[in-house]
Parts: structure tokens; C-alpha cells; sequence
């Protein structure tokens, strides 16, 4: 009779409770707990007799009343009778949870009792979760929260059933609370990595990566992604405080390159059995995280290699490497851009402890600017003489990045190649030389190179049809440069506004401006390329509106009608040797009569 068992359970506890709350004290303990067992005890089966007592057809009925009631009141009562020992209280709360995990397996094993079974599982499972925090730290309890809700997530996902998901997914959220509730000890933290802190935050990440790793597996992608950032915010997380207090505050880019390599390694790796796209995100991510640190670096101990940086870039390296060959196999194209960057990594990085390089030995600044171009070069022409020794790991896969990563390279090259021209560029302790100077053999290799790559298959249609006008455009920016940094070097002339008020550089100018346009002209005539022809005759031009412009402000002196002079003469010289453009040759033919 149901009722009757309702009446008897809300009296016996509710006559129960007013006693405990108006007469219980301490003293009373040994007197009190035995009643309080039996009357657990009582209810506890009754549940299960009322259940026998039914049809066949009704055992799975469940009395929600005395199943969830008999216990949450009971535990209640206890708690308030071991307030002040909170270790027995959560031995208590492990004691049930054991009870019921067994009465559970029992029920669950007969088909009748199912939903019964379960109703007791759910409460093992309750109590063993409250035994937690009741036992342990807030950090411990974070870890076991996270464990159990993972746990939560692969019992919902195998069972289809949206309710453990839920709970897993709640039981994180509370390990993060508990883990933040106490982030306040992580300052008695003796031992790196070997403390409650990290070891806490790691099974934090751990739990969300194995939750991550269910829901893939059940092709859910959704909820997969938002365990696995989940997961990624703890583990980073982590590492950055750990570095932070315990690593020395000079050695800290350096550390956490290693990290970040070894972030890079384990996705990839991870990758390799089990395909995913965030994985090859994340290598991607890690493996340009090094760009900042190594900026960092350099901050820090003037160049990326110094210090412990050696021994971070050497694991990087190796890491890397293995990383990339983890992801040749598959098919996703963010492996490529993995590579890509890593080809664009290195020269960035070598190119920093060049420039520190020249400052150790004390070379000017036109060999910094110099060495700081060499790796750039050196992977440049590695591009377009040994292509194959750049496509690995990912081999033929990467091929369609070629014209891209090619043109990239270039493109610094070019960017650096133009900053180069209005820098004063000494290459002391050697004298000045034109054209043999470092800065200026760096600009020569780039222009060599330059025209070797627009001479090939991988430079972009567009710039393959303009080579020729670039690279001549190219070639008279630094001749300019090359006769102004004369003048200064030479003619001890200021780096400064004063270098283009000067009459010295004007005319210097002026006789190679003029120089080159009659090379232009007179080679156009004598090889028949009007084209040719024309550009000497503008270049000419335009020396004449510089003459009339701006060097007849210097007529005053020698230079200056030494300007006007030279170009009467080279103009007397064009007039000799070719006095009229060559003719385009004649595409219609007249017929015969």
C-alpha cells in the first residue's frame, strides 16, 4: 500500500527532523545514529519490496518519493550530526555511493528492475561526486569534477541519452569554478609541473579532450570542437602559468617555444590516427606562435639563439619537422599552410641573429642589412634551383604552394630590396665601393634572382609579361642609389636633405641619367629595338627638365656647367651614331603589278 509507505516515511523523518533541530546535541550521537540506520534502512528496501510486489508488467515503476527522498533526507540529517568532521562525513558519502552502485548493478541485471537500477545508479554516482568536495581540496575536487564529467559524457554518448551529457558537461563547468575557487594556494606551489595547480588544470584539459574525442567518434562536430578549445584553454593555460612562476623571467620566450613545439608534435600526432581538422589547426597555430617568441627572444637576450635558446629552436626544429611529416598523409589543406609557414619561419628567424651577428663584430650597418637578406636569399634560390628540397616532408602535395611561397619570398626580398636603397648602408670597415660594397651585392643577388624566377614557370602571369620593364625600372632605382651613396661616401656629403640639395649629387645624376639614356639610345638603333630607342630618348628628356629645373640653380658654379657641358657632348654623340629611331618593320606587302 503506497500511501501508507509515504505516511510512514514522512512521519518517521519528519518527527525525526524536528527532534534532531530542537533537542540533539553531540552527547546524544551513540543514541541517535543506530535509529537513524535503521530507518534508512527500512526505506531503502521498502522501495524495492514495492516494486517485487507488483505485476510483472509494473516492476519498472519507480518510487521517486522514497528512492530519491529516503536518501537526500538521511544524508541530511547525517550532516548535520557530523558537521563539524568532514572526513566522516565524506566516508559516509562514499559508503552510500558504494551501496547504491551495488544495489544498482543488481537491479540492472534483471530486466524488470531496469529503471530502478538506474535510479540507483544515479544516486551512486551523486554521492560519489558530493564525497569529493567533502574529502578533498577545491583544486582535487576541480580534477575529480572533470574526470567524472568526461566519464558522464562517454556513458551518455554510449547509451544515446542526452542527460549524462548534460551532467558531464555541468560537472566540468563546476571543476572550473572549483579549480578557480582555489586558485588562490597556487602561490604554495614548490615543484613546476609536479603541483596541484598544474596537475589540476591538466586534468581539466584531459577531461575535455577525452570528451572532445567521444563526441568525434560519434561524428558530432559541434559539441567536439567546443570540448577540444575547451580543453586547448587549459592546457595553454597551464603551461603559461607554469612558466610564468617558475622559469627564470629571461628564459620564458625560450620555454615556451619548446612548448608550443610540443603542442604542435602531440596534435599532429593525434592527427595521424585519427584525422581531424582542429589538429591540423592547432599545429598550424603553434607552429606560428613561434613568430611572436622569437621577436620575444630577441627582445629578451638580442637574438632568437642565445641563452636556452639554442636548445628551444633544436627541439623545435626536430618537433616541427616530425609534426609536418605526421600530417603528409592526409588531404587537408591546412596541412600545406603549416609548411608554408614553416618555410617562412626560419629565414625570419636566422635573419634576426644575423643582424645581432654584425652588431657582435661591430660591422656597419651595410653588412647587418646584408647578412640580414642571406637567409632570405639562400631559401629564395633553394626555391627556384631545389624546389624538391622544400616540398618535403609534405613532397608533391605541396607543389601547389610553390608559386605562392615563391612569390612571398620575393615579395620580402622586394619590400627589403626598396628599404635598402635610402639606407646610408656603410661597409666599414671596408672602403666604399660601387657595386661591391655588401648592401649592394645583396641587392644584385636579389635582382639575379629575381630575374631568374620571372624567367620561370612559378612567377605570376602578370609580372612574366612586365619583366623586362621591371627589371630595367629596377636596375636604374640602383644605379641611383649606388651614384647617391657614392656621393656620400665619397664626396663626404651628408645621408640627409642636404644629399639632394647638393650640387655634387645633382650632377653626378645627371651624368649618369644621361650616360645610360644614350646607352639606351644608341643600342636600340644599332639592334633595331625601337622600344629601346624610345626609352633612352625619354630618359634623355628627362634629364633635359632636370637640367632646366634643378641644375641650372647651380650654373654658378663648376659642377654645375659641368652638367650642361656633359650633356651637349652625349647628345652630339647620339646625333652621330643614332640620329633616328629604327623604323618597325612594315606588316603589309604591296602586291606586284
Amino acid at each position: 500500500w503506497r500511501v501508507l509507505n509515504l505516511l510512514g516515511f514522512a512521519f518517521t523523518f519528519g518527527i525525526g527532523t524536528a527532534w534532531g533541530v530542537l533537542q540533539y546535541n553531540a552527547d546524544k550521537f551513540s543514541s541517535t545514529e543506530p535509529f537513524l540506520l535503521l530507518f534508512f534502512a527500512f526505506y531503502l528496501l521498502i522501495p524495492i519490496l514495492y516494486a517485487r510486489r507488483q505485476p510483472a508488467e509494473k516492476r519498472d515503476l519507480v518510487d521517486g518519493s522514497l528512492v530519491f527522498g529516503t536518501p537526500l533526507i538521511a544524508f541530511s540529517l547525517q550532516a548535520g550530526m557530523l558537521h563539524d568532521d568532514r572526513l566522516a562525513l565524506a566516508l559516509c558519502a562514499l559508503g552510500l555511493a558504494a551501496l547504491y552502485a551495488v544495489l544498482g548493478w543488481a537491479l540492472i541485471r534483471r530486466a524488470r528492475y531496469a529503471a530502478l537500477g538506474q535510479s540507483h545508479a544515479v544516486l551512486a554516482v551523486g554521492f560519489a561526486t558530493l564525497a569529493v568536495p567533502l574529502a578533498l581540496s577545491a583544486r582535487a575536487t576541480a580534477s575529480v569534477f572533470a574526470l567524472e564529467g568526461a566519464g558522464l559524457v562517454w556513458l551518455g554518448l554510449r547509451q544515446k541519452r542526452w542527460l549524462p551529457q548534460i551532467a558531464g558537461a555541468l560537472l566540468q563547468l563546476g571543476a572550473a569554478f572549483g579549480f578557480v575557487v582555489g586558485a588562490d594556494y597556487w602561490h604554495t606551489d614548490a615543484t613546476a609541473i609536479a603541483n596541484p595547480t598544474f596537475m589540476s588544470g591538466l586534468l581539466l584539459a584531459v577531461a575535455g579532450f577525452a570528451s572532445a574525442w567521444c563526441y568525434r567518434r560519434a561524428r558530432q562536430d559541434s559539441p567536439a570542437i567546443v570540448y577540444y578549445l575547451w580543453g586547448m584553454l587549459w592546457w595553454l593555460g597551464g603551461v603559461i602559468h607554469e612558466v610564468g612562476r617558475f622559469v627564470d623571467r629571461d628564459s620564458r620566450p625560450d620555454a615556451l617555444l619548446i612548448a608550443v613545439a610540443f603542442s604542435a608534435w602531440v596534435a599532429a600526432e593525434v592527427h595521424r590516427r585519427a584525422p581531424a581538422r582542429a589538429l591540423v589547426l592547432t599545429t598550424l597555430a603553434m607552429l606560428l606562435a613561434a613568430f611572436p617568441l622569437a621577436l620575444w627572444q630577441a627582445d629578451v637576450h638580442q637574438q632568437p639563439f642565445a641563452g636556452y635558446g639554442a636548445l628551444a629552436w633544436a627541439v623545435f626544429a626536430l618537433l616541427g619537422v616530425r609534426s609536418l611529416w605526421c600530417l603528409r598523409d592526409g588531404q587537408d589543406r591546412v596541412a600545406l599552410a603549416a609548411q608554408f609557414s614553416w618555410w617562412v619561419l626560419w629565414p625570419s628567424v636566422v635573419s634576426l641573429a644575423c643582424m645581432w651577428l654584425a652588431d657582435r663584430f661591430a660591422l656597419a650597418q651595410g653588412w647587418s642589412l646584408a647578412l640580414a637578406l642571406l637567409p632570405w636569399l639562400l631559401v629564395a634560390a633553394t626555391a627556384l634551383l631545389r624546389w624538391p628540397w622544400l616540398a618535403m616532408p609534405l613532397g608533391a602535395r605541396f607543389d601547389v604552394l610553390r608559386s605562392a611561397l615563391t612569390a612571398t619570398l620575393f615579395g620580402v626580398l622586394g619590400v627589403s630590396w626598396l628599404c635598402l636603397l635610402v639606407q646610408p648602408a656603410s661597409p666599414a670597415p671596408l672602403p666604399w665601393l660601387p657595386l661591391l660594397n655588401p648592401m649592394e651585392l645583396a641587392q644584385l643577388a636579389v635582382l639575379a634572382l629575381a630575374a631568374r624566377w620571372l624567367w620561370s614557370a612559378p612567377a605570376p602571369a602578370g609580372l612574366r609579361g612586365r619583366r623586362v620593364p621591371v627589371l630595367a625600372i629596377a636596375g636604374f632605382a640602383l644605379l641611383t642609389s649606388t651614384t647617391l651613396h657614392s656621393v656620400h661616401h665619397w664626396g663626404g656629403v651628408a645621408w640627409n636633405d642636404a644629399l639632394w640639395s647638393s650640387t655634387l649629387a645633382q650632377t653626378s645624376l645627371t651624368v649618369v641619367w644621361s650616360v645610360l639614356g644614350v646607352i639606351s639610345w644608341v643600342w636600340g638603333s644599332r639592334r633595331g629595338q625601337r622600344t629601346l630607342w624610345l626609352v633612352g630618348a625619354v630618359l634623355m628628356g628627362v634629364v633635359l627638365a632636370k637640367l632646366v629645373l634643378i641644375d641650372r640653380q647651380h650654373l654658378g658654379n663648376l659642377l654645375g656647367i659641368s652638367s650642361f657641358i656633359a650633356y651637349g657632348l652625349l647628345c652630339t654623340v647620339v646625333g652621330y651614331l643614332a640620329p633616328a629611331p629604327p623604323r618597325a618593320p612594315d606588316a603589309t606587302v604591296e602586291p606586284q603589278s
